[in-house]
């Protein structure tokens, strides 16, 4: 009984080692990724080094920075100028009020320079976050973490209030890096 049950678990082990992920899973992982990457509801706060959130697409029009002239600087929470808790209180809420600032768990703040991807077309931003050199240090599990882990992504898939939300939600965003992943990062 004990050899037929270790005959059954190797098999279940070699089943899974012999699924592979083609690069064309990998590549339609990819687009659904650059999909909710692109969408303004993420891209706006993944400004570069001017540190200058954007309001773009988000029913404000096109090109239009965030209001009351913020700029988050090298500090990344607006501390040279207003500091973005100014107005995003650090308090978990279902953010039902309309217009109201946004509130989660955690200090309001942009992501780090390295994660800068505003208005950058699919290509260099898929070959940006394959690279743990220009990404913050981080390989697809440490992305996937990040996913699941961040109040501010999980803020962005539910922003309430009538906000405008990124296709997906954050489990089909993670399964979607994990394909990407299996498939060697394709970009193209």
């Amino acid at each position: 009984m004990r050899l037929l049950l270790a005959l059954l678990l190797m098999g279940s082990a070699a089943a899974a080692q012999d699924t592979t992920i083609s690069r064309q899973d990998g590549l339609a992982a990819w687009d659904r990724i650059y999909a909710v990457a692109s969408h303004p509801r993420c891209s706006n706060c993944h400004v570069g080094e001017e540190g200058v959130p954007m309001w773009d697409g988000l029913g404000y029009g096109t090109g239009v920075v965030h209001g009351m002239n913020i700029k988050a600087d090298v500090s990344r929470i607006g501390a040279d100028t207003i500091p973005c808790r100014t107005c995003h209180i650090t308090a978990p809420s279902k953010n039902e009020v309309p217009h109201a600032a946004p509130m989660i768990g955690d200090a309001w703040r942009l992501p780090p320079v390295e994660l800068a991807w505003l208005g950058k077309p699919s290509d260099v931003l898929c070959a940006q976050l394959r690279d743990p050199d220009r990404n913050d240090g981080n390989d697809v599990t440490s992305l996937i973490d990040h996913l699941r882990a961040s109040p501010f992504v999980a803020w962005g898939f539910a922003p309430g209030a009538g906000r405008l939300a990124p296709p997906g939600s954050v489990e089909t965003l993670a399964e979607d890096l994990l394909i990407w992943g299996a498939a060697d990062v394709p970009c193209e």
